[in-house]
């Protein structure tokens, strides 16, 4: 039986799917937020699912893309903030793998010469200044070996 409560959380919860993508932790939140029973969580959780408003990998797909694309982030920062979501291994290679090679590459040096370019202002020794810009960009969740060779081919 199906209760008042429940009938506005389901309206709810689908229009909140609708709005953006999800992923399951999120809207399991959002649920007990609700004031709902766990069982009726997880009945809610099960027909958004079977209703596609809520898809594990298209979110972490578009997740990945949306912080390579907008914020800039490496595969290992995006990795971490995905299982951060409590997203499966297989959900985050999908998405991981997703990322074209080229584009991360391009950014990689676009970075490098953005960082290298503000911090030569201040830091005059290029060692420095190199390992100041590799710092930066590793944080950024990028291969410390793909940012190393950037570096070597990239002209300020």
């Amino acid at each position: 039986m199906e209760t008042e409560k429940y009938k506005k959380a389901k309206l709810k919860i689908a229009s909140y799917c609708a709005y953006q993508e999800r992923c399951q932790q999120e809207v399991r939140t959002k649920l007990y937020s609700y004031e709902l029973y766990r069982d009726e969580v997880d009945e809610l959780i099960a027909w958004l699912i079977t209703e596609n408003y809520v898809n594990e990998e298209r979110f972490a797909i578009t997740f990945a893309g949306g912080k390579f694309r907008i914020k800039k982030w490496g595969k290992f920062k995006i990795t971490q903030a995905l299982k951060q979501k409590a997203i499966s291994d297989y959900c985050i290679k999908k998405a991981i793998q997703e990322i074209d090679l080229e584009d991360y590459l391009v950014t990689i040096n676009e970075l490098a010469t953005k960082k290298l370019n503000e911090y030569s202002v201040r830091v005059s020794n290029e060692y420095h200044l190199k390992n100041k810009t590799a710092k930066y960009i590793i944080s950024k969740g990028f291969e410390p070996d793909l940012v190393w060779e950037a570096l070597k081919n990239v002209s300020y």
